[in-house]
C-alpha cells in the first residue's frame, strides 16, 4: 500500500516581522459545505462579456484570476469562492487584487500566498482568516512565481515539490487518475483537502473545489478555449498575460474535464459548460 504525503494543515508566512496563518482548505469545516446548492463558477474568457450576468447574481459563485472584477459592476449575492493557482497571475495583474479583493473566501496554492505576502502583504494581513491554501497532489509547492524569492516560506520546499507521477495516486480513495491516457497523465480529485489535479487552467481547480465543497450542480462560465489568443474579458490587447491554453488545450484540459465530468456525474453531480465557443469541444458537459 503506498504511503502518501499528509499535506500541512497550515503555512506560515513572514510579513514584515509579523507571522500570518493560513489554514489549509479542509472539507470537514461546516463553513465549507455548500449545501448541495448549485454553484457558477466564472471564468475569464471573452464570452463572459455576452451574458446577463443579472440573471447569475443570486446564486453562489466563485470566481477565478481576474473575473473576480466582475464585482465592480455587478451585484453577486452569494460570493462562495475566489480560485487562483498559479502566482503569475498575481505578478502579472497585481491591481486586480487591490481593487477588488475585499475578504470574500480566497483559495490559492502556496507560492500564490507567499506572492501576495511580497505585493499584497496589507491583505494578506487583513483577511487571511478567509483564506485557504490549496495543494497541487503532484506537486504541492505549485507553480512557482517569477523574479520572486521564496525563502521566507516555512516549509522543506524540496521535499514539498518533489513532483511525483499522478500514477502514484491511482489506488487513492479521493482520486481518479486516467491510466491510459497517452498524451499526459490526467486525473480529478473528490476532495481537494488531499490535492487537486493540474490540467492548465484555474478553472478546472476550482470545479474540484466545488465538488469538494458539496455543490449540487456545477454551471462553468467564460470557459472558452478556442479563442484563447484574444484578451480576457478583462484585459485589452495592451495589457494581455500570455496564454498557454491553447497548447494544452487537447491533451491536458479536454480530456481531463471529460473525465472530470464522468467522475462527478457517477457521483451525482452534474456540471455543465455554459460557453458557446467551447460547448462542442466537451463529451457530456
Amino acid at each position: 500500500m503506498a504511503l502518501y504525503l499528509r499535506l500541512p494543515t497550515t503555512a506560515s508566512f513572514n510579513i514584515d516581522n509579523e507571522l500570518v496563518i493560513i489554514s489549509a482548505f479542509n472539507a470537514n469545516e461546516a463553513e465549507q459545505s455548500l449545501l448541495g446548492k448549485d454553484v457558477n463558477i466564472i471564468a475569464s474568457g471573452p464570452s463572459i462579456q455576452q451574458l446577463v450576468l443579472s440573471d447569475l447574481s443570486d446564486t453562489p459563485t466563485i470566481f477565478v484570476n481576474g473575473s473576480i472584477s466582475l464585482t465592480a459592476e455587478h451585484d453577486f449575492n452569494d460570493i462562495v469562492g475566489y480560485v487562483i493557482s498559479d502566482a503569475r497571475f498575481i505578478n502579472h495583474q497585481p491591481e486586480i487584487l487591490r481593487q477588488h479583493y475585499t475578504g470574500q473566501p480566497l483559495y490559492a496554492t502556496l507560492a500564490v500566498f507567499e506572492a501576495m505576502a511580497t505585493t499584497h502583504p496589507d491583505i494578506m494581513r487583513t483577511y487571511h482568516h478567509a483564506m485557504r491554501v490549496l495543494y497541487p497532489v503532484d506537486r504541492p509547492w505549485g507553480v512557482k512565481s517569477n523574479k520572486l524569492s521564496f525563502n521566507k516560506l516555512i516549509f522543506k520546499k524540496k521535499r514539498l515539490n518533489k513532483k511525483m507521477p499522478l500514477s502514484y495516486f491511482i489506488n487513492h480513495p479521493n482520486f481518479v487518475i486516467a491510466s491510459t491516457h497517452s498524451a499526459a497523465e490526467i486525473g480529478v480529485s473528490l476532495n481537494v483537502t488531499h490535492g487537486f489535479v493540474e490540467a492548465g487552467t484555474v478553472a478546472y481547480v476550482a470545479t474540484q473545489l466545488a465538488f469538494s465543497r458539496l455543490a449540487a450542480t456545477i454551471h462553468l462560465y467564460g470557459i472558452d478555449l478556442l479563442n484563447s489568443d484574444q484578451p480576457r474579458f478583462y484585459e485589452n490587447d495592451g495589457n494581455s498575460a500570455p496564454s498557454t491554453l491553447s497548447k494544452v488545450m487537447s491533451e491536458r484540459i479536454v480530456p481531463s474535464f471529460n473525465l472530470l465530468g464522468r467522475a462527478y456525474r457517477a457521483h451525482g453531480v452534474a456540471v455543465i459548460n455554459h460557453s458557446p465557443v467551447s460547448k462542442d469541444l466537451f463529451d457530456g458537459l
